[in-house]
């Protein structure tokens, strides 16, 4: 029962799209109409050709000339009319997957990040890819013969009648057989599809998994584990993909057989009724050849439920995206933050990623514009969670975070996060030039401003000796550049936008010792002014800061200054002890 209702709200929900294309639909049943009349026209012709046909000596040639030319007319109307419906339906389908496609592409930029954080990259890429693709092949199998099949069947039953009332009947009783068995086959198949369509999203979340980390997997010498979790999901989606297909291809002979059933009984009852002289041989001819293209529709349109059935399992994992729970709207008086001062407080904030794990409970901070906030405290204690709080990644369980006096969740989104300069230890770049991954932040910069930023983050020198300087082209993951040079081009993306408070999340960690050392000091010009947080590991990098928290499971133990801090012979102070050592 749930099956059949996830089917038919999958259905629904496609017909919902389609209804925008009610004028090409309309144009396309009334082509296959057409054709299927001017299909159906030809036996009949047939039919009174091979009745000029009386014996040896008696044939009206001039007749059967008139009647081939005919048929050949209506030959070339039905090619173009059929091709007129084909075009018709390929636009159909392509522009109903594009907007399914823009539609879940769409969505992904609004899910909230706890969505993304819980389902493998590679998985949500197979339903926008792989599943829709799936989907398009069904829907345009179905456009092409279902139309044409209903036509046909309405057709032949229509021009049968005329012929012979008694031996349409005979058809009628028997051909619904290929129906029964279709929808015994297709009731098994639904459910093997949509296993195959999860299977395939878990192999190709693991090569996206291994492809983007295939330097750890070497470096631990993975490869074997690797490949035999590979092998295990392959020989499951071998498994499973041979079920469907085994099954769906059961559906062609099956029906074909019970079509070829139909077609003897038709013969048998023909040919009794020929020689009783109730029909002629040339309707006779006719009636085969209608009782032939009367059974083939169904025999089409049960390899259609089946191309269904695939195509309404992979829908279902698309509309399951598209219909995601977004991350909260902005509020309808949502404010714009222009010239942030840099004033932020937190009352009371508690937040966890999981109900029953509580990390961080009750936090309190004021921050005064232009202080520099360092974050210190051993993995897991909530550092990097807070600096989500802050960019409205997440937002607070209780409690609020205010900016200039406003809680942020009555700011745009955009404006918050335009207000921050984010740093961190993984590096992200696109695919594009150096100039563009530069002025991501701010796309109307001037080749001057983007030469100084480059120069205030030292990574002027390292771009011009590139092959085309600024124009140099990389990949995604900047394959080409080295893990320092990437986070220099990100510190060059902050150091040109100029925001007024700055995330700083072991923004130095992958430069050498020397570099650094010019890094920090144009990090010390940079924050001059500004609000900054800073996350660090290595705690010699934060001696300057106005105010060190330090964190532990979710709390703020310690608060003050480095000499503060050292001389409360405490949590810090042990750290930063240890470390020295």
């Amino acid at each position: 029962m749930h099956k059949r209702q996830t089917q038919t709200k999958t259905l629904k929900k496609v017909l919902q799209h389609l209804k925008k294309y009610w004028f090409l639909m309309i144009l396309s049943i009334l082509f296959a109409a057409i054709t299927v009349a001017l299909t159906l026209y030809v036996p009949i012709l047939v039919g009174r050709g091979i009745d000029l046909i009386v014996d040896a000596g008696q044939v009206d040639f001039a007749g059967i000339r008139e009647i081939l030319k005919e048929i050949g007319i209506i030959v070339l109307a039905t090619a173009l009319l059929q091709w007129l419906m084909n075009t018709i339906n390929n636009k159909i389908t392509y522009q109903l997957v594009r907007d399914v496609r823009n539609e879940a592409f769409e969505k992904l930029q609004k899910l909230p990040l706890s969505y993304l954080d819980c389902h493998p990259s590679g998985e949500i890429v197979s339903r926008i890819i792989t599943d829709v693709d799936q989907f398009a092949d069904g829907l345009l199998i179905g456009f092409t013969q279902l139309f044409t099949g209903i036509a046909t069947i309405l057709g032949t039953l229509v021009f049968m009648l005329s012929i012979h009332p008694g031996i349409t009947a005979v058809v009628v009783v028997l051909t619904p057989l290929s129906l029964f068995v279709a929808k015994f086959i297709a009731k098994r198949t639904y459910d093997m599809f949509r296993l195959q369509s999860e299977t395939r999203a878990e192999q190709t979340g693991l090569i996206d998994e291994m492809v983007v980390n295939q330097k750890v997997v070497a470096a631990f010498s993975q490869e074997e584990e690797i490949m035999g979790r590979f092998d295990e999901i392959n020989t499951r989606l071998e498994s499973c993909s041979l079920k469907a297909i085994f099954f769906s291809s059961l559906t062609n002979p099956c029906t074909r057989f019970v079509n070829s059933v139909v077609y003897a009984a038709v013969g048998l009852t023909g040919a009794l009724a020929s020689v009783a002289a109730l029909i002629s041989v040339g309707d006779l001819s006719c009636f085969l050849s209608y009782a032939n293209q009367y059974t083939k529709p169904f025999n089409d349109i049960s390899s259609v439920i089946t191309e269904l059935q695939n195509a309404l399992a992979c829908a279902a994992r698309i509309f399951e995206l598209i219909e995601e729970t977004p991350q909260p709207p902005e509020a309808p008086e949502a404010l714009t933050l222009k010239n942030a001062s840099g004033k932020i407080s937190l009352e009371q904030v508690s937040f966890s990623y999981l109900p029953e794990k509580p990390l961080i409970e009750n936090l309190n901070l004021q921050v005064s514009p232009g202080q520099r906030i360092a974050i210190v405290g051993p993995t897991g204690c909530g550092k990097t969670t807070l600096i989500n709080l802050l960019m409205r990644f997440y937002d607070v369980n209780s409690g609020q975070i205010r900016t200039d006096g406003t809680d942020i969740r009555n700011l745009t989104r955009k404006s918050l996060r335009s207000s921050y300069g984010m740093v961190l230890q993984d590096t992200w770049l696109k695919t594009g030039t150096i100039r563009e991954n530069i002025i991501m932040g701010k796309p109307e910069a001037t080749e001057e401003e983007i030469i100084a930023a480059a120069k205030a983050a030292h990574a002027h020198s390292f771009i011009k000796r590139l092959p085309k300087g600024y124009n140099t082209f990389i990949t995604e993951d900047g394959a080409s550049l080295s893990q320092g040079q990437k986070q220099l081009l990100c510190i060059t993306r902050v150091m040109l936008c100029l925001p007024p408070m700055l995330i700083l999340d072991e923004a130095t960690s992958s430069i050498d010792t020397r570099t650094e050392v010019r890094i920090q000091k144009a990090f010390q010009r940079l924050m001059q002014g500004r609000t900054s947080f800073i996350v660090a590991h290595r705690l010699s990098t934060i001696r300057e800061a106005d105010i060190i928290l330090v964190m532990k499971d979710g709390h703020i133990i310690e608060q003050g200054n480095h000499e503060q801090l050292l001389s409360q012979k405490g949590f810090y102070s042990n750290l930063y002890l240890s470390q020295e050592l």
